[in-house]
């Protein structure tokens, strides 16, 4: 079966102001966003991909516009399942200001019961995700053989349940996991089981420094032991 390339979107304007992006319109890559994505097809440039499939957001749409660029011909396909979780009241709200509703705590803890007031549930964000990877691994093969590659953007919260899934994981230990702007994730799909070759690769050891709690605590809105709702803006 095929191997899935999963990438994060690139860093957003919306990541760098810490706001829960959601499906709100119009939210583009910032200037280092644009840099990870002109960076995106010299990291692909030894697979041979077969597809392209993407979030319909605009931020996944831009990540992949260079790599389409250097590959004319690449088929792009828009896939509605693996677009942002719908975080419905929450989307558009400063993560800072959401860290202190009392759900917080349960999308840290145990996000299989989360319902977002307005949105969807987390159990039925996995599930769509999920159902797409499947149905595009089956398809990919069909169309271009056992073996194939084909690159996938998508979004922080849907990338992390579908490794959860890969993984055997409860969407409960889901929180676990991280996948920062332009991170590069890969999942082999085989008939009895996947296999998880990367995680969040990046290319960059930034992230792993030691942080100076004085600098950037407007932005990062959550303790250390939180996960970022959405992935967050990666390393400063």
């Amino acid at each position: 079966m095929p191997t899935l390339i999963l990438v994060r979107h690139g860093r957003s304007t919306a990541n760098t102001a810490g706001v829960l992006a959601g499906r709100t319109p119009g939210v583009a890559l910032d200037e280092r966003g644009v840099a990870q994505a002109a960076a995106l097809p010299g990291r692909l440039a030894s697979l041979p991909l077969a597809a392209a499939v993407s979030s319909p957001l605009q931020r996944c749409r831009e990540t992949l516009q260079p790599l389409l660029d250097a590959r004319p011909g690449l088929p792009l396909h828009t896939e509605e399942r693996i677009s942002e979780c719908d975080y419905g009241d929450w989307a558009g709200r400063k993560l800072a200001e959401l860290s202190d509703e009392p759900l917080m705590s349960v999308v840290q803890q145990h996000p299989s019961a989360v319902a977002f007031p307005g949105g969807e549930s987390m159990r039925a964000m996995q599930a769509r995700a999920v159902d797409a990877v499947r149905e595009w691994n089956a398809r990919i093969e069909a169309e271009h053989g056992d073996g194939a590659v084909y690159v996938m953007c998508s979004h922080g919260d849907i990338i992390k349940s579908v490794v959860a899934d890969a993984l055997g994981m409860h969407l409960d230990l889901f929180q676990r996991i991280q996948a920062e702007p332009c991170s590069i994730t890969a999942i082999r799909y085989t008939r009895l089981r996947p296999f998880l070759l990367r995680l969040g690769d990046t290319g960059d050891f930034a992230s792993l420094e030691p942080r100076d709690e004085s600098v950037g605590a407007a932005t990062d809105t959550e303790a250390d032991t939180d996960a970022v709702v959405g992935g967050g803006a990666g390393a400063p």
